[in-house]
């Protein structure tokens, strides 16, 4: 059995290997001839210096894949920010001071305060004798050293600075596992789940396992975070887009994905996966239950694997709607739908913790055949684990402190006044955006963004055609320039063709988040004026 399992995995990489050969000798075959020697079509480029392949590396003869990739949020226009910065610290003058980095959901970096629970915690985990010091009863709450001590048992002699088991710490699971029967009043075992290097990492080891070659492919909405067509296209797989429908609020109608999985099928096309991003990025709505059962039913006729990034679950904003998860949706609907393979998703760097340093998220895997599991496994033992300050922070974001605790009645005023906060400066930012001539913001219900279309004058476009570039690329690199506020163009999510926008976030502080507002106000009315004209 296990010779057979071994040859045939021999076999896989062979194929593998001889596809991602094929693909880079497309790709190579077509550069000019004075970068390499000439080689048939379809053939690598050959060395002067023999006649075989090239072995030499160049910008040429790097994978094609990586040349594929892209991922907007850090594209050019946040490259020139960057510059800027620099530029701005030397004493060069623009027509502002700062810089708002409304690119990324990056909320400390912006200000946000951390929860004082976790860094307390996180501070004694990474300093095992604060435990013992006669200073720390004054300087810490009894429930922080409690809890401290329990990760640094369950760690052992390395604590924070050892490699742990490839699935997380266990005491660490076992909370995430506890947060998640309290939400959803469904058990969880801690042998479902992976505690990963944010979200990203998940999404990286589920795609790895289901992407075969270039005919697998894997359905995500558009828009999307782009982490997704980025990492497809690493792995030499094909993204199929299907598009909620924006005068719906973004929501997903199953007929249409009918339609997408029709189209794939006669493209030759092999789905393997439907991904979901709820409360939206960059979208901002939060799907429905309805919605979500559609979904499943969905994914269930046609065998899919589903992909749920939850990573927003706690930034619902609008009081009529709430978030339910796909774990407990399928649950609800029965045993009939067990065997719908689901992998969910969240994050420490979202919410109201904003932990994105930190590196830390959970991936829950339900309805998955053993084999895939032996397989999910492999890949994560080769990373031998996510970052232990990582997992701990996911510990206590899924199990925080309970009423009767020390350490309650702070972290419950941090969290109320983070999401309250957020709530004001999503409604601010929505109200704004509508107010500007020709753009149209749906409604923030959830998540850290905002999306909205906008009409640009035909004097923008002309511009953008004569450099290259699309007419929202420019709108954000000139408000980059003449105010300082760092946005995405809304190609880089993915869009219907013939429809432009934009994603800000919504997080400058309120200290700040006027004044964001003022220069947006103003940068838009002069754009549109000098393209008008």
């Amino acid at each position: 059995m296990m010779i057979s399992a071994v040859i045939a995995g021999a076999k896989n990489r062979v194929v593998a290997s001889a596809l991602h050969a094929r693909v880079a000798c497309s790709f190579l075959s077509t550069l000019p001839s004075d970068k390499v020697s000439t080689a048939k079509p379809g053939e690598p480029p050959m060395s002067k210096a023999n006649g075989v392949a090239s072995s030499k590396l160049t910008g040429e003869t790097i994978s094609p894949h990586v040349m594929k990739a892209e991922y907007a949020v850090r594209g050019d226009i946040v490259v020139r920010a960057g510059e800027i910065g620099k530029e701005l610290k030397k004493g060069k003058k623009f027509p502002f001071t700062d810089l708002v980095m409304c690119n990324i959901g990056n909320p400390q970096a912006l200000g946000q305060k951390p929860i004082t629970f976790y860094r307390q915690v996180l501070a004694i985990c990474d300093y095992p004798q604060l435990l013992d010091a006669p200073e720390s009863q004054k300087l810490f709450p009894p429930d922080v050293l409690k809890r401290a001590k329990e990760y640094l048992d369950a760690t052992g002699s390395g604590g924070t600075g050892a490699y742990t088991h490839s699935q997380g710490v266990e005491l660490c699971r076992q909370h995430v596992a506890q947060g998640i029967k309290e939400r959803d009043g469904y058990d969880c075992s801690v042998e479902d789940l992976y505690l990963t290097e944010g979200a990203s990492g998940a999404v990286k080891n589920i795609l790895q396992i289901l992407i075969r070659n270039e005919k697998d492919a894997i359905l995500i909405p558009y828009p999307q975070y782009p982490l997704y067509s980025a990492a497809i296209a690493l792995l030499g797989g094909t993204v199929v887009p299907y598009y909620p429908d924006e005068k719906k609020g973004w929501q997903i109608d199953p007929a249409h994905l009918e339609d997408v999985i029709t189209q794939a099928g006669k493209d030759g096309l092999c789905i393997r996966a439907l991904a979901v991003i709820t409360p939206g990025n960059p979208t901002g709505q939060v799907i429905p239950r309805s919605n979500i059962e559609d979904l499943i039913k969905f994914s269930k006729k046609h065998e899919l694997a589903v992909i749920a990034d939850e990573v927003y679950q706690v930034n619902v904003y609008n009081s009529n709607m709430k978030f339910d998860s796909f774990k407990k949706t399928i649950k609800d609907m029965g045993s009939e739908y067990d065997d719908v393979p689901l992998f969910s998703l969240q994050s420490i760097s979202k919410g109201y913790y904003g932990e994105c340093g930190r590196r830390g998220g959970y991936m829950e895997i339900i309805n998955i055949p053993e084999d895939v599991r032996a397989a999910m496994y492999k890949v994560a033992s080769i990373n031998l684990c996510s970052n232990v300050n990582g997992q701990i922070c996911t510990a206590m974001v899924m199990n925080p402190p309970k009423e009767g605790e020390e350490s309650y009645p702070l972290y419950k005023k941090e969290k109320e006044g983070l999401i309250d906060s957020l709530k004001r400066r999503a409604e601010m930012i929505e109200g704004v955006l509508n107010e500007l001539e020709g753009v149209s913001c749906t409604s923030i219900d959830g998540a850290l963004y905002a999306f909205p279309t906008i009409t640009l004058p035909e004097g923008a476009f002309k511009k953008a055609k004569e450099i290259g570039k699309t007419g929202e690329w420019l709108y954000c690199k000139e408000m980059l320039e003449n105010t300082g506020i760092v946005i995405v163009p809304g190609n880089g999510f993915g869009q219907r063709d013939g429809t432009h926008h934009f994603r800000t976030t919504i997080l400058p502080g309120e200290d700040q988040i006027e004044s964001v507002c003022d220069r947006m106000r103003n940068y838009h009315k002069e754009f549109l004026s000098k393209y008008k004209n």
